[in-house]
């Protein structure tokens, strides 16, 4: 695997943080209202992508006992819905039950829910609750959502997704309403973290970004009265390296896939390249952050995306058509075909070259995450060690619990 077999860096990298911590140093996790440079870093730097932990992915008990074990303090995912919002009330009713189970274990941490770059026709089977209304100052009314008002007039990214699955516009007034319903749900059910999906797609009517301005200071206004320790933690996918409105970063920290690049060569290898594709290293914008401190480059989580399969799964040199295909399949299903020592060097690879690259990335491990496997039919990864209660787990976390 070339340079994936070279830990040098990363030995390099430990050994001075173990110095600069100092022998037997507790990172520090504690936050009300803001958070610091220093615990947000500690979080992200225990991040895991846990894709639906909290709405019936995956085996539950299993789910938490490997998270105790590695000892992750950032949950990602942990409640991601694409669409289906039918399903939605019944979902928050799930979470109620099982957040405060996640939490027994280690309320130090900090579970992350979704509200992605899609709405569906089945948003009109849910009620606006009058708290909504109130919150955002529009007349009470006693109706369900509207999609359609959701939408850009302009026919722009309408069924994106699908027939009745479009891209929302963020300047509607209705996307807005819809947004601050999930979030302060989301908020009282204990998330602590939402990530916003690809922002950039729903901005297209909002140059100066005042509506996402909104979006963002109407959640975290609500967080700072029902939040658990006062503070929501807003982060996105952004490809343009953030966004700064008036000098203020909108966000508390960034996200983007890791942009691996296929080896054609070398059959099934990948490696990450400073510079491939539009891959944020050394792009993160920096100012002055919703906790009041300023640096030059916001801290940001890099993750194994999904986005699906190409027409030549398992194949080299499927091109781009809009997506950065790995040996033909998306980031994390490429990732779980892979054999388990080679995934354990690429995990090790991969924490090194992030960290030795850019000292603003942090890599998200990954947990549990939807995966588009045609040839052999397999839906999802999971990193739990392989057990009758996870038979298809890939034993990924002594890896994981090693390099943390």
């Amino acid at each position: 695997m070339g340079s994936c077999r070279c830990y040098t860096y990363g030995i390099i990298f430990i050994a001075l943080l173990t110095i600069a911590m100092g022998s037997g140093a507790t990172p520090d996790y504690h936050f009300d209202s803001t958070i610091s440079r220093v615990v947000l870093d500690n979080y992200l730097s225990r991040s895991i992508s846990m894709e639906g932990l909290l709405n019936g992915r995956g085996d539950f008990g299993d789910n938490i006992r490997m998270l105790d074990h590695i000892g992750a303090k950032f949950i990602g995912r942990s409640i991601c819905l694409w669409g289906r919002e039918a399903e939605l009330l019944d979902n928050f009713a799930r979470a109620r039950v099982l957040v405060p189970k996640v939490l027994a274990d280690d309320p130090d941490r900090i579970l992350e829910a979704c509200i992605f770059e899609i709405v569906t026709a089945q948003v009109e089977q849910v009620p606006v609750p009058a708290w909504a209304f109130s919150a955002l100052g529009m007349p009470v009314e006693q109706r369900n959502f509207r999609y359609t008002d959701m939408l850009y007039t302009d026919g722009r990214f309408r069924d994106q997704w699908g027939k009745e699955a479009s891209v929302p516009d963020v300047s509607r007034p209705e996307t807005r309403l819809w947004m601050f319903f999930l979030a302060a749900s989301y908020i009282d059910l204990g998330f602590e973290a939402i990530h916003y999906g690809q922002v950039e797609l729903m901005n297209k009517n909002d140059p100066d970004l005042s509506y996402w301005s909104q979006v963002f200071t109407q959640a975290r206004a609500y967080a700072r009265v029902h939040g658990r320790r006062h503070m929501l933690l807003c982060d996105a996918h952004t490809p343009g390296g953030g966004f700064i409105k008036d000098g203020r970063l909108l966000l508390d920290f960034h996200a983007f896939p890791l942009r691996i690049k296929e080896v054609p060569d070398t059959p099934q290898a990948a490696i990450l390249e400073l510079g491939f594709s539009d891959g944020l290293y050394r792009r993160s914008k920096g100012g002055m952050t919703p906790s009041g401190w300023t640096c030059e480059s916001l801290p940001y989580l890099v993750e194994f995306d999904n986005y699906g399969v190409s027409k030549g799964p398992g194949q080299s040199g499927q091109g781009h058509g809009g997506f950065d295909w790995i040996w033909g399949y998306d980031e994390i299903t490429w990732f779980a075909h892979q054999t388990q020592a080679y995934r354990r060097d690429w995990l090790h690879y991969a924490w090194d070259w992030v960290n030795r690259v850019d000292t603003n990335a942090h890599l998200e491990m990954p947990g549990s995450r939807t995966m588009t496997s045609p040839l052999d039919h397999r839906r999802w990864y999971y990193a739990n060690n392989p057990s009758p209660a996870v038979p298809e787990g890939l034993g990924d976390e002594e890896t994981i619990l090693t390099i943390w």
